[in-house]
């Protein structure tokens, strides 16, 4: 009997993660699928990530691929001939993301039709590899991303134009929250106020200003910023990401009471290097604010 190819199964990964955009439709859909096989679904662990958690249901998949052969062909199938996407076309960036998904779908719809022909499928498939390294790169793991954004990271690092590398910061960190969840959106304007975006962790909703200056971020930005979050709420909270750090002065207003956290390149890196999660990162810094009202608190600090 002809194997699965692997990177049918990447494709599958990255279709069951875009699909849907919120974990808990993502959840809801993966227990829908797996309802006739609850075997599997007692093992996925749905506190990682979608990326992550769609990696362990596919590699179980492969591990018995003997057993699971016309179920994983049959999920294959029902996700490519998606064309519909409700959860999707909630989000701000709709657009952005419905074009991703059908982009996953189309792929996995490709291997499943080479997995029709059965006779002559190892061959073809071996013949179409070189020609289908986009596709492989779509159906890249975790650890993969990750290390992509590591690269990048170093890339901007290194640029020479430091507007340049500004501007090409916010689609980074787009990117990394994306990959750990956080249903990010891009900047927006709001009655003539600039916001660089959003993220979302923990039903919390977070304001974020991001900024790569060649020095620390000064008290006087922290100040504005302050008066961005306060200003949506006493339950509007807010992130500001500065690579080059703040200013002692800064920090100082705002380490008995703030309605922010903060993060600089050196957690940007600890996270980059998976020494800590993103999300356990943001949680570990809300704490720390709403225990002590300290807006800084580094990964240095926390990992020891």
């Amino acid at each position: 009997m002809k194997k699965i190819h692997p990177d049918a199964y990447g494709a599958l990964i990255e279709a069951l993660t875009t699909i849907n955009w919120n974990k808990i439709p993502f959840e809801q859909d993966i227990r829908r699928r797996l309802r006739e096989h609850t075997e599997l679904l007692v093992r996925l662990d749905f506190t990682t990530t979608k990326r992550q958690t769609a990696a362990q249901l596919v590699h179980m998949l492969m591990d018995r691929e003997s057993d699971y052969r016309d179920f994983t062909i049959e999920l294959m199938t029902d996700v490519a001939s998606l064309d519909t996407f409700p959860n999707l076309m909630k989000q701000v960036d709709a657009n952005e993301l419905l074009a991703a998904a059908r982009a996953a779908v189309a792929n996995l719809s490709k291997w499943v039709e080479r997995h029709a022909g059965l006779a002559e499928e190892r061959e073809r498939l071996a013949v179409d590899l070189a020609a289908h390294q986009e596709e492989v790169t779509r159906s890249r793991s975790f650890a993969q991303v990750l290390q992509e954004l590591t690269q990048e990271f170093l890339r901007l690092h290194a640029v020479a134009n430091r507007q340049q590398a500004g501007r090409e910061f916010e689609p980074f960190l787009h990117r990394l929250f994306t990959l750990f969840d956080l249903e990010p959106t891009l900047a927006y304007n709001l009655k003539g106020e600039q916001i660089d975006g959003a993220i979302y962790y923990n039903t919390d909703h977070f304001i974020v200003e991001a900024k790569w200056l060649a020095g620390t971020v000064e008290a006087e930005d922290l100040m504005k910023f302050d008066g961005k979050v306060r200003l949506k709420g006493k339950n509007a909270l807010g992130l500001f990401v500065s690579v080059n750090g703040f200013s002692e002065g800064g920090r100082d207003i705002f380490k008995r009471g703030t309605s922010f956290i903060t993060m600089d390149g050196g957690d940007l890196y600890c996270v980059l290097e998976g020494r800590i999660r993103l999300d356990e990162l943001i949680s570990r810094k809300l704490l720390h604010a709403s225990t002590t009202g300290n807006c800084y608190y580094p990964a240095s600090k926390i990992l020891g």
